[in-house]
């Protein structure tokens, strides 16, 4: 293997980013992460003007992941909520993550 990933090594996410396109196309659109580091992973996320936790919840049920195994934090800075959930989908890790504001002295 040289230094480099090549394109066909990152062909799982890959794929399972366009079956994901076929399969939920009604779905809200999320940033979307493949990355050399992670080539089995396909990172999905919402923040706030995306819909934040409500897009996250939409494809959290599409894919059939359990709500007891989503992880929820507010990050350090007290203002940011994250949820978190994994599956797999496609033949690839899917992380999802949904961002949204914290209102001042309560919770997301």
């Amino acid at each position: 293997m040289s230094a480099f990933l090549t394109l066909d090594e990152l062909s799982a996410p890959l794929r399972s980013l366009r079956l994901l396109t076929v399969d939920f196309p009604d779905l809200p659109g999320p940033v979307v992460d493949v990355s050399t580091i992670y080539p089995d992973q396909l990172s999905l996320s919402w923040h706030d003007g995306q819909g934040g936790f409500t897009s996250f919840e939409a494809w959290r049920a599409a894919l059939g992941i359990d709500p007891a195994t989503v992880d929820f934090h507010v990050q350090c800075d007290g203002r940011t909520g994250v949820m978190q959930a994994q599956t797999v989908y496609g033949g690839a890790h899917i992380a999802l993550t949904g961002y949204t504001k914290v209102p001042a002295g309560g919770a997301a």
